[in-house]
């Protein structure tokens, strides 16, 4: 029999994976491969094992609080057509009476279902309690799995009708690149890229009082030494440290930030301690110097589970940044706007979750970030209306319904269908944003109003004549940007109602989009220009009143092309939020041209500028420390070609909710080859392709098991072609500038298109 393979993904409330398979396979586990040390309460966490000594689960790496946690599973069978007719799962209290039943507190019998992902149905668990579990499935080829290597998990001390699950902070050693003599009892010391964390120095004095000035920081001078005077948000710190005769290893404490300590801000575990963001470090002193380490702080990230490589190497590099530029910045355990302030923002959050499923296997920080920020909104409206998006993007890349379900009626009022007028369209500036409406969101901030991008006229020294990153977007009473949110909104709703059974709203929502959709081209559109003015007020055209438009499916079929054509005329004149509705405004459009030149751009609004001339190694808030000068440089927003790179230009998506039916649409432009990984719920999406323009389009998928997929292969030509499907030619309709084969099973596929 072929072998057939299993990863389990364990409580989608915190994941972690192990494969198991058909003898005579090896096991094998995967959870954390990339931990070194993980505490918890200062404490190393403990592990268990069972009777022949394997790891089963570092047991307390998550604290579980739902009564029905989530289980999934990954089949891992490279066969074609593979899908799942059914499922057994076990769990218990030890893994060593599951044969037996003793102990077991849910048995699901052997279940028809096609479903890798089930919900608890057993016994009521008990609070801080280690369990167990286990499946093993059937297949349409008429096999039957062994059981699964069994896993474990730990129960919270409260457990609630649902919870998001959270995995502890991650601590690693890390060892310096490169260290030079800047002169006599001077070292210079480059950690190669910047991260959260703090200085651990071991050192030999030989005198009974000695001390040692240790500096970090962010920025280098010309010069090759710390910048001392980095401006903005950027980081500098200078500690004597105080030694003890004898080798002894010292730990240097971060003093607290006051700005981002304060209320509002997320803040670090006792067991971690604060931390700093840094990538240089030098020492002064006549002390020997025998070890300097950097102790960084991420969330769990498994640097495996996505690649990307293409033939541009500026794409490479950018890929690189990006992808690193989402570790690096998941210190706080939530999604936060970076070190200078470390607080929630529903905008930021929504980028960071994208990315995050662009280039981990994680979905449990997205998931508490957003069960945070829904509870806790941030002052604009936009953002607020981003909160939606993410509870859809969250059931589209898991499947799991529990956070739609327990939040309902949260995300009902965060359409803002309460500021609705006569004319269709709502306003925040009308004077239906009362008190009321702003307590139904969990508002208790003040001076709540529409955004557009971040920053804008007047803010931060800019002068008045200066639009910021608005492109001169003309506030009106009716603002294009924030009913375009709002309209996505209610397109999302009226699925996520139909999910939850609530059919009167589904229709409502639906009924509502459709309407609104009407007003919005009605009252927005300027037929002369063939694009959308900012408001009614006003007959000004702005990138952004367009690019959301594009983003968010209000243009009609027949208008796309002027509007796109007048998103390429504005260029990226946007900030690095707005850059990711570009793009995806950009690929929407099918601009597949443009985008490449927007991601690959050399000049100071693009993410190279950042890497090659700027000298970051995690992305900015904004494009430059001139378009924002008290940016900081580790601002999760800027990160976009994270997801937009697998999502878009390589186009691996999700057409049905936990990846069960998935489009494959690369709009590759010039690019010769390109090759991904991407992670997915269901296991790994690779994708690689040969491109000869004018002559071939070679692309080779493997799908993953138990999904059914379409695949679009890009052809603008107009002549004649021939297309196959692993040596064999195949048909296939024709939709715009793609050939498009539907009804794809799982396993691999070579798609040869020749002109």
């Amino acid at each position: 029999m072929k072998q057939l393979l299993l990863i389990i993904a364990c409580c989608l409330q915190f994941q972690g994976f192990s494969q198991i398979a058909l003898p005579p396979t090896a096991l094998r586990c995967d959870l954390m491969k990339n931990t070194d040390r993980v505490f918890i309460n200062g404490e190393l966490s403990q592990i268990a094992f069972d009777e022949v000594d394997k790891i089963i689960e570092p047991s307390q790496l998550a604290s579980i609080e739902s009564r029905q946690p989530v289980f999934s599973w990954i089949i891992e069978d490279q066969r074609n057509n593979t899908m799942q007719t059914h499922f057994h799962v076990q769990i218990g209290t030890s893994p060593g009476q599951l044969d037996d039943k003793e102990g077991v507190v849910w048995d699901s019998g052997k279940t028809a279902s096609q479903k890798s992902l089930v919900k608890y149905d057993g016994m009521p668990l008990k609070p801080e309690t280690n369990y167990y579990w286990r499946v093993k499935v059937w297949n349409n080829h008429g096999e039957e799995t062994a059981w699964s290597e069994t896993r474990g998990f730990r129960t919270g001390k409260e457990l609630k009708v649902y919870s998001s699950g959270v995995y502890p902070l991650q601590q690693r050693d890390e060892y310096p690149q490169c260290t030079k003599k800047i002169k006599e009892n001077l070292q210079f010391i480059d950690f190669g890229k910047a991260a959260f964390g703090r200085v651990k120095l071991t050192v030999d004095s030989k005198l009974k009082e000695d001390s040692l000035l240790v500096s970090f920081g962010e920025v280098v001078t010309p010069q090759g030494r710390i910048n001392t005077e980095p401006g903005g948000s950027r980081r500098y710190r200078t500690v004597t440290l105080a030694l003890l005769q004898g080798i002894h290893t010292y730990t240097i404490t971060i003093k607290k930030d006051k700005r981002n300590t304060r209320s509002a801000a997320i803040k670090m575990p006792d067991y971690t301690g604060d931390v700093f963001p840094f990538r240089y470090c030098e020492v002064e002193g006549a002390a020997n110097i025998t070890g300097i380490i950097r102790e960084t702080v991420t969330y769990p990230f498994n640097d495996y589970s996505s690649h990307f490589e293409c033939s541009d190497p500026v794409l490479n590099d950018i890929w690189d940044f990006c992808k690193y530029s989402i570790k690096a910045t998941s210190f706080a355990g939530i999604y936060v706007d970076g070190d200078r302030e470390r607080i929630p923002y529903e905008a930021d959050a929504y980028i960071n979750q994208l990315c995050h499923y662009g280039v981990d296997d994680d979905f449990t920080q997205a998931r508490r970030s957003q069960e945070y920020m829904l509870l806790n909104p941030t002052w604009p409206t936009e953002w607020i209306l981003s909160s939606v998006l993410m509870a859809w993007k969250d059931y589209q890349y898991t499947g799991n319904e529990d956070f739609i379900r327990k939040y309902y009626n949260d995300l009902k009022q965060k359409t803002f269908t309460s500021l609705t007028e006569k004319n269709g369209l709502i306003s925040t500036r009308t004077g239906k944003l009362t008190k009321e409406v702003q307590k139904s969101i969990h508002f208790t901030g003040r001076n709540m109003r529409d955004i557009v991008d971040w920053p804008h006229k007047g803010i931060l020294g800019l002068s008045n004549d200066d639009s910021g990153e608005t492109d001169g977007f003309v506030f009106t009473d009716y603002n294009a940007v924030v009913n375009a949110y709002h309209n996505k909104a209610l397109q999302v709703m009226a699925v996520i109602a139909d999910i939850v059974g609530e059919e009167e709203d589904s229709k409502y929502y639906a009924d509502r989009a459709k309407e609104h959709k009407k007003a919005f081209n009605k009252l927005f559109f300027n037929q002369q220009k063939g694009c959308y003015n900012d408001g009614i007020d006003t007959d000004h055209n702005s990138l952004h009143s367009n690019m959301f438009a594009l983003t968010f499916g209000l243009v009609p079929e027949e208008h796309v092309l002027t509007v796109t054509d007048f998103v390429e005329s504005r260029g990226m004149a946007c900030s690095v939020y707005g850059s990711q509705h570009l793009l995806d405004a950009v690929y929407a459009g099918e601009n597949a041209a443009y985008g490449m030149e927007l991601l690959t751009a050399t000049h100071d609004r693009g993410w190279a500028h950042a890497i090659y001339e700027v000298g970051t190694t995690i992305s900015l808030e904004a494009w430059d420390n001139k378009y924002k000068p008290n940016q900081d440089w580790n601002h999760a927003w800027g990160a976009a070609p994270a997801n937009v790179i697998p999502m878009k230009l390589m186009g691996i998506e999700p057409l049905e909710p936990g990846f069960e039916r998935i489009r494959i649409k690369p709009q590759p432009a010039n690019l010769e080859w390109a090759n991904m990984v991407h992670p997915t719920i269901k296991g790994d999406v690779k994708l690689s392709f040969e491109n000869v323009r004018g002559e071939s389009f070679t692309m080779k998928v493997e799908l993953p098991a138990n999904t059914k997929n379409e695949v679009w292969i890009p052809y603008s030509g107009k002549g004649k072609y021939s297309l196959s499907m692993n040596g064999e030619r195949i048909s296939a309709k024709r939709i715009r500038d793609f050939i498009v084969v539907e009804n794809i099973g799982s396993g691999k596929y070579v798609f040869e298109l020749d002109l």
